[in-house]
């Protein structure tokens, strides 16, 4: 693996975020909407029910943590779309690039414009309703880089079927995230979803993410056999996503480049 290799694929993607109006409102303007509209609505409720101080510190950090995952997995499907769509495939991988540095240059990129959304959003949660991402203290690194590896095994296995598959299904890239949303248990707690729902939450590492930052909160305990579950199910999930991404590679090198479009 050659880092200047993967330095010009990171730039590449990088200059394309900083000309691109679409790219932009995704990383800036979709996370503010979200945090006006369910902030306001959490301290609506807040105001309703005085009484439950960590409702609205639960439903905030909840947007900032889900956006961590969102994050990780748009920039490896979208960048993998990107090359589909402007026919580019073929160019990149004419030259001595890898196929695992196509993937390191993806992950990099995904924690780059994570930081970078993620940050601006913390910014904004502070300055509108004074709550701070930082009140996890210790505990929110191992918290991020669960978090994290979960966007990039969404990310890896949506790109295989992209691969696979072609455009025609892209609105994977933006949808497949979704799915897992409700089982993740973002803004309530698991015991609240129907008794099958509850055994397929228990198998998505967020949800013992977002459990355990509402124990923190509520009680101030925390429990690291969750997070170390969480830790578990990722690699496994990553190392099959990475796989199932190989695979689907390797069968478009065979088909030809030019056809996957």
């Amino acid at each position: 693996m050659r880092a200047h290799r993967v330095k010009a694929i990171v730039l590449r993607y990088l200059f394309l975020f900083r000309r691109s109006y679409d790219r932009l409102t995704d990383a800036f303007y979709w996370p503010t909407i979200d945090l006006l509209v369910w902030g306001l609505m959490s301290a609506y409720f807040q105001a309703r029910n005085p009484g439950d101080t960590n409702f609205m510190v639960i439903i905030v950090t909840g947007i900032l943590f889900w956006l961590i995952v969102w994050r990780g997995q748009y920039e490896i499907t979208v960048n993998i779309l990107e090359d589909l769509w402007n026919k580019n495939l073929v160019n990149i991988f004419v030259s001595p690039l890898s196929f695992w540095e196509w993937v390191t240059s993806f992950i990099i990129i995904g924690v780059i414009k994570a930081a970078l959304s993620v940050s601006f959003a913390s910014l904004i949660a502070f300055l509108l309703y004074k709550i701070s991402i930082f009140i996890y203290g210790f505990y929110l690194i191992p918290y991020i880089i669960s978090l994290i590896l979960t966007g990039w095994w969404i990310g890896f296995l949506v790109g295989g079927l992209i691969l696979r598959f072609g455009t025609k299904i892209q609105t994977l890239a933006w949808a497949f995230v979704a799915v897992i949303s409700p089982f993740s248990a973002i803004y309530y707690p698991v015991s609240v979803l129907p008794q099958w729902a509850q055994f397929v939450a228990w198998f998505i590492p967020t949800t013992y993410i977002f459990e355990g930052a509402r124990a923190i909160v509520n009680n101030g305990q925390f429990d690291i056999f969750p997070l170390l579950l969480s830790l578990l199910l990722n690699i496994v999930y990553l190392g099959l996503s990475l796989a199932f991404l190989r695979t689907s590679f390797n069968q478009v090198l065979k088909k030809g480049l030019v056809k996957v479009y």
